[in-house]
């Protein structure tokens, strides 16, 4: 089976059967993202275990790019630290924007290389990622900010 072939198996396992979708009540911190480009609507929820995710969800609805997206960051981030969840961020940032940008050592998180060589999809996959930022950023504040990908 061709590598683009299992990233393809990869996105759409992941928009048939989102991991980690659903509430999460009472939630530490969530963040609201929307791409008005595409019509993507997501929030996250998560709760801490002192630094660590212990808890992750989304809800919402995307087209299959940005669910695929959010049910792989969800599983990813799990029992990260903060400052883990926010590397991670950087490298998928990286991975989806500029040519340099490497799957190495992404696992299941590699499908979205392929999302680079569609400019108007990057947005789609980078939505929840900004939005989990946003929800970290607001653990701090107990706030709920929203997030637009404009």
């Amino acid at each position: 089976m061709e590598l683009t072939e299992l990233y393809r198996d990869v996105i759409l396992d992941h928009n048939r059967l989102p991991r980690n979708f659903g509430p999460l009540e009472p939630a530490d911190a969530s963040a609201d993202g929307v791409n008005p480009l595409c019509g993507d609507r997501l929030t996250v929820r998560l709760n801490l275990d002192a630094d660590k995710i212990g808890e992750i969800r989304f809800e919402g609805q995307g087209c299959a790019i940005s669910t695929a997206s959010a049910s792989l960051m969800t599983e990813a981030v799990k029992g990260k630290t903060r400052s883990e969840a926010l590397e991670l961020f950087e490298r998928v940032h990286r991975l989806l924007t500029d040519d340099e940008g490497s799957a190495e050592d992404l696992g299941k998180l590699a499908a979205l290389s392929g999302v680079r060589e569609y400019p108007a999809r990057v947005k789609c996959a980078s939505l929840c990622w900004h939005t989990l930022a946003a929800a970290l950023k607001a653990a701090d504040a107990h706030g709920t900010p929203a997030v637009s990908t404009e």
